[in-house]
C-alpha cells in the first residue's frame, strides 16, 4: 500500500512510513492523522494496546510502550526495543537462495598475479605504529607529486594504534593492516615501522602471504639516517614497476563489493539498502562476491540471513557470530540494543529492530556462503559475513581489508568520509542529494518514483564506471581513512 504521502512495505505492516511531512488531520491511506508525522516516520495504521507487537518490513520491531491509536505517530515515545540477550539458534535450518545467471556486463580493472582485480592503480604507505603515521603522510605526499604515468595516487592510511596492546588486540591491528597490504588496489605497498613498537615490522611482513611481499617494502625509522626520504624513493620505485598496468575487460564475477550504511534515515530501509541489495545480488548472481558487516545492526534480523545460509555450518556460524558479539556488548555492562543512534532517530528510526531489518537489506537475496573474522580475508564467492561494528570507519576498513574493491555506503543523512577503495555514497533521498552534491555519487531517492529495477540499471551503470576509473566524490575530496578496532588494554 503506497501513495505520495506514505508507504506500507508489507501487507503485514502495523506502520507505514512518511514519504514527507505530514500534519495531523491529513488523510493518508485511508486514515486519518491524528498526530503530525516527519518525513521518513512511522505512523500507526491500525490501534496498538500495550505491549502489542509493532511490524514493518513484515517483521516486529518492537513492542508498543503504551496505548496507539490508528493515526498516530509512533517513535521512542510510545515504541520500545524487544530484544535482550543472546538467543538459542539451535534449531534454525539453512534454506540456501536460488542464484540465477545475469547477462554479461563487462568493467574495466587491473588484473593481478594472485588473480584479484584492482579498481585502482595506486601505491599505498601504511604504518604499523601511530608514532610515524605523519611520516608516512610525508613519504606519501612527496611520493605523490612525483608519481609516474599509470598510477592513479599514492596514499597514507594512518591510524594511532600498533604499540601498548597486547593479545588479540594487537593480533587484530596486525592483521587488519597485513590485510590492506595484499588490497587488489594497492599495486605497491610501502610499510613504515618505528623499531620499537609492539607490532614489528618483521613479524606484520611474515603475515603475508611470500607472493605477495614482492610488492610490499619495509622501512624502519629509528635505523634509517633519513626514513622520508627512503619511503618515497622505496615509494617511487614501486611505482615506476607498477606504472606499466593496464586496464582490461573483465565481467562482475571479479567485483568484491563491500555493503554498509551510515548515518540512516527511516527511507534507508525503503530505497537505498533495497537498491544496494539488488547490486549484491546481480554480482554474486554473475559469479561476484558481496561483503557484508555492522554485525550489531543485525540484531533482530539475522534469521534472514541465515534463512538462506549456504549450509548448516554456515547458518550456525552466523548464530555464533551473532551471539558472541552480544557477549561483547553485554560482557562491558552495556545493553545489545543501545542504537539507533541520535541521527538515526532523528531520522525516523526507533529500535535496533527497525534498523537492522533495513541494513540486512543490502545483502539482497544473495546466499550466505561464509563467515569471516575480522581482519579475514573473503574465501569464497558469494555474501560473505564479516565480523565488525557498526562504526563507519572501522566496518568500512574491515570491509576494504576483506577485499572490497569497491564499496556501496549508502546514507540519509550524509558523511564525507571515504576509505582505501572507492566508496559510492548513495543517498536515501533526494534532499540530501540535491543538499549535498559535493559527497553523494548517487541518489536512490529515485526508487520511490522509477522502481528498484530501473533505479537499480542506473546505478550498476555507476558502479561499472567508477569500478573501470571514475572518481567518486570522496576521492574528489581526497577523503581517504583507515580507522582499526581497538579491543583490549591499553599499556
Amino acid at each position: 500500500m503506497t501513495s505520495t504521502s506514505a508507504l506500507r512495505i508489507h501487507p503485514d505492516d502495523s506502520v507505514a512510513t512518511a514519504l514527507r511531512d505530514l500534519s495531523a488531520g491529513e488523510a493518508v491511506l485511508g486514515i486519518t492523522l491524528a498526530d503530525p508525522v516527519p518525513r521518513g516516520h512511522k505512523l500507526a495504521l491500525v490501534a496498538h494496546r500495550a505491549g502489542d507487537v509493532v511490524r514493518k518490513f513484515g517483521h516486529p520491531i518492537g513492542v508498543a510502550t503504551r496505548e496507539i491509536v490508528a493515526g498516530a505517530h509512533v517513535h521512542t515515545h510510545n515504541l520500545a526495543t524487544a530484544l535482550a540477550g543472546e538467543a538459542d539458534y539451535a534449531g534454525a535450518a539453512a534454506q540456501p537462495a536460488r542464484r540465477e545467471d545475469a547477462a554479461p556486463l563487462l568493467w574495466h580493472g587491473y588484473a593481478r598475479a594472485d588473480g584479484q582485480a584492482g579498481t585502482r592503480n595506486e601505491i599505498w604507505v601504511l604504518p604499523t605504529v601511530g608514532c610515524v603515521a605523519r611520516t608516512a603522510q610525508k613519504i606519501a605526499a612527496r611520493a605523490d607529486a612525483r608519481r609516474p604515468d599509470g598510477i592513479d595516487g599514492i596514499h597514507a592510511f594512518i591510524h594511532p594504534f600498533g604499540c601498548s596492546q597486547l593479545g588479540g588486540d594487537l593480533d587484530g591491528t596486525r592483521a587488519v593492516l597485513a590485510a590492506l597490504a595484499q588490497h587488489p588496489n594497492a599495486a605497491g605497498v610501502v610499510l613504515v615501522g618505528l623499531g620499537c613498537e609492539s607490532n614489528q615490522l618483521a613479524a606484520l611482513v611474515e603475515r603475508l602471504p611470500v607472493d605477495a611481499r614482492a610488492r610490499v617494502r619495509s622501512i624502519g625509522a629509528q635505523a634509517a639516517a633519513d626514513e622520508v626520504a627512503d619511503g618515497v624513493a622505496a615509494a617511487l620505485d614501486l611505482a615506476g614497476r607498477a606504472g606499466g598496468a593496464r586496464r582490461e575487460p573483465m565481467g562482475l564475477d571479479r567485483l568484491v563489493l563491500g555493503v554498509k550504511c551510515g548515518g540512516s534515515d527511516g527511507l534507508s530501509g525503503l530505497t537505498a539498502n533495497p537498491l544496494v541489495g539488488a547490486m549484491t545480488d546481480r554480482v554474486t548472481a554473475a559469479g561476484g562476491s558481496a561483503i557484508l558487516t555492522e554485525i550489531p545492526e543485525i540484531f533482530g534480523a539475522e534469521h534472514l540471513l541465515m534463512a538462506r545460509a549456504a549450509d548448516r555450518e554456515c547458518c550456525a556460524a552466523i548464530g555464533a557470530l551473532v551471539n558472541r558479539f552480544k557477549r561483547y556488548f553485554l560482557d562491558h555492562g552495556e545493553p545489545v540494543s543501545e542504537n539507533p543512534s541520535p541521527g538515526n532517530i532523528a531520522g525516523g528510526i526507533t529500535t535496533l529492530e527497525e534498523k537492522s531489518l533495513g541494513a540486512v537489506q543490502k545483502g539482497g537475496q544473495a546466499v550466505v556462503t561464509d563467515v569471516i573474522d575480522y581482519g579475514a580475508r573473503t574465501r569464497r564467492r558469494g555474501l560473505t559475513l564479516l565480523e565488525a561494528p557498526g562504526n563507519d570507519a572501522v566496518s568500512s576498513t574491515a570491509l576494504a581489508a576483506a577485499g572490497a574493491n569497491l564499496i556501496l555506503f549508502t546514507t540519509g543523512r550524509g558523511t564525507p568520509l571515504g576509505f582505501p577503495a572507492p566508496t559510492v555514497k548513495i543517498a536515501s533521498n533526494t534532499d540530501l542529494a540535491a543538499r549535498k552534491p559535493g559527497w553523494i555519487d548517487f541518489d536512490a531517492g529515485c526508487v520511490l518514483d522509477q522502481g528498484v529495477a530501473a533505479a537499480g540499471a542506473a546505478l550498476l551503470a555507476r558502479i561499472v564506471a567508477i569500478a573501470s576509473g571514475e572518481a567518486t566524490a570522496a576521492e574528489r575530496n581526497d577523503e581517504r581513512e583507515i580507522a582499526i578496532w581497538k579491543r583490549g588494554v591499553t599499556l
